[in-house]
């Protein structure tokens, strides 16, 4: 079972400004601590807090690669450890339009069986952001009665952030998960939404957490319950 938000949303941020603005190429790394991993409105650590870093190289017209690694957990005992995720793509800006479009592989224990990828593209228009994840190929159709085709799942959302006074940022999100896939990762029906909402200042994040699931899955892990998330983050050069 499953489940960004994987290429963290520093990481994303930080490619995206290189990409549209930078003349060299460009090597960071991140690392954050969270007191709960939330990916697309489901815990990834049983309610649990999260330590995650990564690294991202940015070529100067625009490509990127990357990778990112997190603690994961779903139930006691589970083969599920850790998150590693692989990504490449290409960001620029148009004027006052900033596209994003890549793949991302998601990448866990051997024993889990479940490595996925996705491909994804977004488009940002000012304070807001639009994207797409399709379901591009899966470990988990080598295990018996799984068949899970190209695009059959897929993910939508949309992003509002501005900043409101020195350097505080509000931010407002929304999203839509659906397909068999989606399913048979989170242990929950297919197709629910998700929100949410953040105040981001000096790395530190605070932010409400929710979906319209009922009271489904393992118990451990609240799928119906608001969330309330506390993190800091801080990227540097290499």
């Amino acid at each position: 079972m499953k489940t960004a938000h994987s290429i963290p949303v520093l990481a994303l941020a930080g490619i995206m400004m290189a990409s549209g603005t930078a003349s060299a190429e460009e090597f960071t790394a991140n690392i954050a601590i969270d007191s709960n991993y939330i990916w697309r409105g489901l815990t990834q650590t049983e309610n649990e807090p999260a330590v995650s870093g990564g690294m991202d190289y940015v070529f100067d017209n625009g490509a990127y690669v990357g990778t990112w690694i997190s603690n994961v957990s779903y139930a006691p005992g589970d083969v599920f450890s850790y998150e590693n995720d692989v990504y490449f793509g290409y960001a620029f800006e148009a004027g006052d339009v900033a596209l994003d479009f890549g793949y991302l592989y998601f990448n866990y224990d051997d024993e889990a069986e479940f490595d996925f990828a996705e491909i994804y593209g977004s488009v940002g228009i000012g304070d807001f952001t639009l994207g797409l994840n399709l379901l591009a190929h899966t470990e988990a159709d080598e295990g018996p009665g799984q068949d899970f085709g190209f695009g059959e799942t897929f993910y939508v959302y949309g992003d509002w952030a501005k900043e409101i006074r020195d350097g505080l940022e509000l931010g407002l999100h929304a999203g839509y998960h659906d397909g068999d896939f989606s399913e048979a990762f989170n242990g929950v029906p297919e197709g629910y939404f998700e929100y949410g909402i953040s105040l981001s200042k000096n790395g530190f994040t605070v932010k409400l957490t929710g979906t319209d699931l009922d009271d489904v899955g393992p118990d451990n892990l609240d799928n119906d319950e608001v969330k309330f998330v506390v993190g800091y983050a801080v990227d540097f050069e290499l």
